[in-house]
């Protein structure tokens, strides 16, 4: 999966790129499996990898020609990218090793029934402490803003 990951941001063809990103996201849902959230899984597959990977092959054929590779990209960026990349690790590591997290005391695999939907709508579009209405209506105003983008990038003058 990480190997998926880092072939679909370096491959100069954007079609691969597209391909890979729909192999990294069936590998998500298979995570999902695998810690028994079988309702992440189902909505992973359907939304992301069925619908979002697709519209994005769509947009791919409509904008380029057959065939089009990517520009090359100057050395200097790649420097700039690897920082940025360092930064968000040091980031990830000292939020994983400073905070404690919910639920982190109790072990994993003594939990191995499957939460409830009623519980997993309510956190998802309740607006109370570790409920998350206000990320899921930003990530709408983002895809909405990333269709009025692609319409506007695939009309030709």
């Amino acid at each position: 999966m990480l190997i998926l990951s880092v072939l679909t941001v370096t491959t100069l063809r954007l079609l691969r790129s597209a391909i890979f990103l729909l192999v990294v996201l069936i590998c998500t849902a298979g995570l999902y499996l695998y810690l028994n959230y079988h309702f992440l899984a189902a909505v992973q597959l359907s939304v992301y990898a069925g619908g979002i990977v697709i519209l994005l092959v769509f947009a791919i054929f409509l904008t380029t020609n057959k065939g089009e590779i990517l520009l090359d990209i100057p050395f200097k960026k790649y420097i700039f990218s690897a920082l940025a990349v360092f930064a968000g690790i040091a980031v990830t590591a000292f939020v994983l090793l400073k905070y404690k997290f919910l639920y982190a005391s109790e072990s994993m695999v003594a939990v191995e029934q499957e939460i409830d939907m009623k519980i997993i709508g309510q956190t998802l579009l309740g607006t109370g402490k570790h409920q998350y209405l206000l990320p899921f209506e930003i990530l709408s105003i983002l895809l909405l803003a990333c269709i009025i983008g692609g319409i506007l990038i695939a009309r030709k003058k």
